[in-house]
């Protein structure tokens, strides 16, 4: 599985960015897929997840209410929509796909990482 990533950059406080991973390679059915964030000086930390297949999704207390993980089966593409961003949201956001759902949450021996995109959040 091949993930790809993007959809960063700068916005202000209060502002929205949409986060896409396109996956390709391998049937993803299966699997998990979640959007973790790193910011300098900080270990990288879970966000979101969604089940690829059944929707089901889970989220961050950070994030509850201002993000929302979705998907699109026919794009393979899991995205990822912030709003009410804050300047703490600044980090390099990863997305990444595994089958167990507390492996992927708590990034133990995750299967597949994508690149990461900025997102940068000015006060």
């Amino acid at each position: 599985v091949q993930l790809q990533a993007s959809g960063g950059g700068l916005v202000q406080a209060g502002g929205s960015l949409r986060l896409s991973c396109a996956a390709s390679g391998h049937t993803l059915s299966r699997y998990y897929m979640g959007w973790f964030r790193q910011a300098p000086g900080k270990e990288r930390e879970y966000v979101a997840a969604i089940m690829w297949s059944g929707g089901s999704t889970y989220y961050a207390d950070s994030v509850k209410g201002r993000f929302t993980i979705s998907r699109d089966n026919a794009k393979n593409t899991v995205y990822l929509q912030m709003n009410s961003l804050k300047p703490e949201d600044t980090a390099v956001y990863y997305c990444a796909a595994d089958n167990i759902l507390r492996q992927l949450i708590t990034r133990t021996n995750v299967d597949y990482w994508g690149q990461g995109t900025q997102v940068t959040v000015s006060s």
